[in-house]
């Protein structure tokens, strides 16, 4: 039986790993790491809507209260955004998310989120590890209490303030929304702020379904064909499109130009709108386009370039008071909000963004100044034990040029980042979560975009 580690968010495998006595070591790891640290205040424990999640939520909690803690445990599955959220809002130890987020029903997860609300870093996660064992509970008189919370209230009221205090309003009730939670836990969440915002809102998976209909809740382009289709439909009688993923922490946007927007044009036109009554840098991972950084300059802002994996958006965002962070795979938060990605939030912030006018319009104008960007990437099988000598191997590997055009930097932040003459780039870097190279590409066009990945994978094959 493979270890238990924890990558980019936490904890996954499938559920012949992610077991009940393993989730029971999970929990007493954080129980010890929180008394040695002298954490000692309630915790909370949240869950996505898989089929064995209340129950691996569950045997958690019963963990941490044998150790003494008070326990906070959601009241249903809910998005995992809320727990942070109730963390930082409730000032407790910190909370456990039993959550796989966008991977398949067979598969579980666990993440630590600590007191601020924010994703852990290694060194807590480290220290979580090396504190691995069998549940040690204190005597019974000793014992916390269990009970059930409503994480979403709270939530959404802190959402529908902070998004009238960048926007000046929260008036949706001109725009029509359809939202699809590929029956994760976003469902009577997302949809229910929008509503309480004014939108009317046409509803797509938003009933409970732990097979998530047989597929994965993945909120990519090939998994949203029916919202696509709705909101490109001139007579669909909707504005704009939102989805979510399993456990709601990222989100997707459909409009009725572009279909599916990419998510580097909607971070990019989510920054323009934040900079029109706001001033702030930006925080992107290394594998987020460089448009990011043109609409920075044209505002006389800055860019901070951090390594995949929201921990290190959420640090940097600490570190610099930025306005905005976020990731190319659709997770972003903003100042004055708890540094966790969040697809709730996000999608409250994205319909009123599309009611003071269309973001295909804002897209456009971007473009328009900017200059056309396109991204993409792909995967390359590596196994997880592989990846290291992979790494080291490509360091030796780096070419003179890709195909075509001179490297003229390389970048070491997360993998190899090729930055090349002519202003496109290509980096391979390991997945956190998946046995695989990840190799993206950003260039002018399509056409470019598949030679430089064409050209990435040329380059990593032959050494894994």
């Amino acid at each position: 039986m493979e270890t238990i580690s924890f990558g980019t968010d936490g904890w996954r495998a499938t559920l012949e790993e992610f077991t009940a006595p393993r989730v029971r070591m999970v929990g007493q790891a954080v129980a010890t790491y929180l008394t040695d640290t002298g954490l000692e205040r309630p915790v909370a424990v949240g869950y996505d809507a898989r089929e064995s999640s209340r129950g691996f939520a569950e045997e958690l909690a019963r963990v941490l209260c044998a150790n003494g803690f008070d326990v906070l445990l959601s009241d249903r599955d809910r998005p995992t955004p809320l727990v942070a959220h109730a963390i930082a809002d409730r000032d407790l130890a910190g909370g456990l998310v039993i959550t796989a987020s966008h991977n398949p029903p067979e598969y579980n997860g666990v993440k630590f989120i600590p007191a601020d609300g924010a994703p852990a870093l290694p060194a807590v996660t480290d220290a979580i590890a090396d504190r691995l064992a069998d549940p040690d509970p204190l005597p019974e008189s000793e014992h916390g209490t269990v009970r059930d919370v409503d994480f979403a209230a709270p939530h959404a009221d802190a959402a529908l303030e902070l998004a009238e205090s960048i926007t000046g309003g929260t008036d949706l009730s001109e725009l029509s929304v359809a939202y699809d939670a590929m029956h994760g836990s976003g469902r009577d969440t997302t949809d229910a702020v929008l509503e309480r915002a004014g939108a009317s809102v046409e509803r797509y998976r938003c009933e409970r379904d732990p097979e998530f209909g047989g597929g994965s809740p993945e909120p990519a382009a090939e998994n949203l064909e029916r919202l696509i289709e709705t909101v490109t439909d001139d007579d669909g009688g909707v504005d704009l499109g939102i989805a979510n993923d399993g456990d709601a922490d990222r989100i997707a946007i459909v409009t009725p130009e572009r279909g599916y927007l990419d998510e580097n044009l909607f971070f990019a036109a989510l920054y323009d709108f934040l900079l029109e009554d706001a001033s702030g840098a930006a925080v992107r991972t290394v594998s987020t386009t460089y448009l990011i950084d043109r609409v920075a300059e044209a505002h006389g802002e800055s860019v901070r370039e951090v390594p995949v994996g929201f921990k290190w958006v959420a640090e940097a965002m600490a570190d610099g008071d930025a306005l905005v962070g976020g990731e190319e795979s659709g997770g972003f938060t903003v100042r004055g909000h708890v540094r966790e990605k969040d697809g709730v939030l996000m999608a409250l912030l994205a319909a009123l963004m599309h009611a003071e006018a269309p973001l295909d319009d804002r897209v456009d104008r971007l473009l328009a100044e900017h200059g056309t960007v396109v991204q993409d990437k792909r995967s390359v099988d590596c196994p997880d034990d592989e990846k290291a000598r992979v790494l080291a191997a490509l360091e030796d590997a780096i070419p003179d040029t890709v195909a075509g055009t001179e490297v003229e930097d390389v970048n070491t932040a997360d993998g190899f980042k090729l930055l090349l003459a002519d202003g496109s780039w290509l980096l391979v870097r390991p997945s956190g979560t998946e046995p695989v190279l990840r190799v993206y590409a950003e260039a002018e066009d399509e056409e470019r975009v598949g030679e430089l990945l064409e050209a990435g994978r040329e380059l990593v094959t032959p050494l894994v």
